[in-house]
C-alpha cells in the first residue's frame, strides 16, 4: 500500500466547505486503489492571523515540509489585508518549496454551459512561472503622503526560472498535440519581456517535435475568447499566467469549477494543490460553493504523487456529476455543495470496475479523464 502524508489547510471562507467535500472523495478513491493518504489539519489563515497576528506560526514551513503534499483551500478575508493574507501563507510557501510552476487545466466540462456562443470543446494547459517575474518583493515606496509620493515594482527574470518554466511546458506540448504558446508583451516592455522571448525559444529548440508561437498577452487575451480550442499548452510568466488562467476558467464556465498545482517537479519539496477560486465570504457558510476546484487539485494531487489511474477514476466521478446534472448554482445547477459531493461519490463507486488496472508509469492525465 502506498502511503503518502497530506497537510491539509482549509483556510478561509468557502475553503472550510470545500476541503472537507474533497478529502472525502479522496479517502474514497484511496479506498478503491489501495493508497493510505494520511491527513493532518492546520488551522492557519486569517482567523489565526487574528488571534496571533500571523498567517501560520513561525515554524510553519519547517512543519509543512514533513509532507509529501500540501492541501490548500483558500485564503481571505475582508478583517485581513490581502497582502497579509498572501505574503504571509501562500507566496513563502511557493518560495521555499520552490513550487517554481504553476499549472492550470482549462477544459470544457459536459454540463456545464459556457459563456461563449461557439460549442468547441476547449482542452488546454496554462504553466504559469510562480516564483519570479512581476510578483518580486524588489521595489518600495518614497515620500508617501507627499505630493511626489512614488512607488517603484521591479520585474525579476532570470534565466534560470524562464528556462525552466518554458522546458516543463515543452515536455508537456510533446506529449500532447506539439503546440506551444508563449504569452509575451515584448512590443511595450522592452527589456525583460524580450528577455523572456529568447530564453522560450532556445529551451524549446531543445524539444524537436515543439513548435513555439510567441502571441502578444493583449491578443492572447482576444485569442482565449474568440478561439480558446485552438490553443493547447500556454507559457507564461508570474501576472500573465495569473490572468489568463482566470480568463480560461471563466470563458469555460466558473472559476469554481479551475484547479491548480504549485508544483516542485523534482519532488525534493512538498508541492501544493489549491482551487484557482478565492475565500468567496459572500457566500460562504451557506452550502452553495462549487467543490470541483478543490476535487479537481486533488485529482491533481494523486497523479503528482504517482497514481495517475486514481486521478483518472476522480475526474471521471466529478466529470460525470455535472454531466448528470448535479452541479452548483454557479454552473446552472440546483445541488448544494453537499449534494454534489455526495453525487461525486456515488460516481466514484460507479466507476470503480473501469479504474482498477493501473496505467502505465508515467501516463499523464492532468486536464483529462477516462469514460
Amino acid at each position: 500500500m502506498s502511503r503518502h502524508s497530506i497537510a491539509v489547510i482549509a483556510g478561509d471562507g468557502i475553503g472550510k466547505e470545500v476541503v472537507p467535500a474533497a478529502i472525502a472523495c479522496l479517502e474514497r478513491i484511496a479506498d478503491l486503489h489501495s493508497l493510505s493518504l494520511e491527513f493532518t489539519s492546520f488551522d492557519w489563515g486569517s482567523d489565526y492571523y487574528l488571534s496571533h497576528g500571523r498567517m501560520m506560526p513561525a515554524d510553519g514551513l519547517e512543519q509543512l515540509a514533513r509532507h509529501d503534499a500540501i492541501f490548500l483551500g483558500a485564503v481571505g478575508s475582508p478583517e485581513v489585508p490581502d497582502t497579509e493574507s498572501l505574503w504571509g501563507l501562500l507566496i513563502p510557501i511557493r518560495r521555499e518549496f520552490q513550487q517554481y510552476i504553476n499549472l492550470r487545466p482549462v477544459k470544457t466540462l459536459d454540463g456545464v454551459a459556457s459563456p461563449l456562443a461557439a460549442e468547441n470543446p476547449i482542452d488546454l494547459l496554462i504553466v504559469r512561472e510562480n516564483n519570479e517575474g512581476e510578483y518580486s518583493e524588489v521595489g518600495g515606496r518614497m515620500y508617501r503622503g507627499l505630493p511626489h509620493e512614488s512607488a517603484v515594482q521591479e520585474t525579476i527574470f532570470t534565466r534560470l526560472g524562464v528556462s525552466r518554466a518554458a522546458r516543463f511546458a515543452a515536455s508537456l506540448a510533446s506529449s500532447r498535440s506539439g503546440k506551444l504558446t508563449s504569452a509575451t508583451k515584448s512590443n511595450g516592455i522592452i527589456h525583460t519581456m524580450p528577455f523572456w522571448d529568447e530564453v522560450v525559444e532556445e529551451t524549446v529548440e531543445d524539444y524537436p517535435g515543439v513548435s513555439v508561437t510567441h502571441e502578444l498577452v493583449d491578443a492572447l487575451a482576444a485569442h482565449m475568447v474568440l478561439k480558446p480550442w485552438t490553443l493547447d499548452v500556454i507559457v507564461a510568466s508570474n501576472l500573465l499566467g495569473d490572468i489568463l488562467s482566470d480568463l480560461g476558467s471563466s470563458v469555460t464556465g466558473s472559476i469554481g469549477l479551475a484547479p491548480s498545482a504549485n508544483l516542485n517537479p523534482e519532488g525534493d519539496f512538498p508541492s501544493l494543490f489549491e482551487p484557482v477560486h478565492g475565500s468567496a465570504p459572500d457566500i460562504a457558510g451557506k452550502g452553495l460553493a462549487n467543490p470541483v476546484g478543490q476535487i479537481w487539485s486533488g485529482a491533481m494531487m494523486l497523479e503528482h504523487l504517482g497514481h495517475p489511474q486514481a486521478a483518472a477514476h476522480l475526474q471521471a466521478a466529478f466529470e460525470s456529476a455535472l454531466r448528470d446534472g448535479r452541479g452548483t448554482r454557479d454552473v446552472g445547477g440546483t445541488s448544494s455543495t453537499s449534494e454534489f459531493t455526495a453525487a461525486v461519490l456515488t460516481a466514484i463507486d460507479a466507476y470503480a470496475p473501469l479504474h482498477r488496472v493501473a496505467a502505465p508509469d508515467g501516463a499523464a492525465v492532468f486536464g483529462t479523464a477516462a469514460p
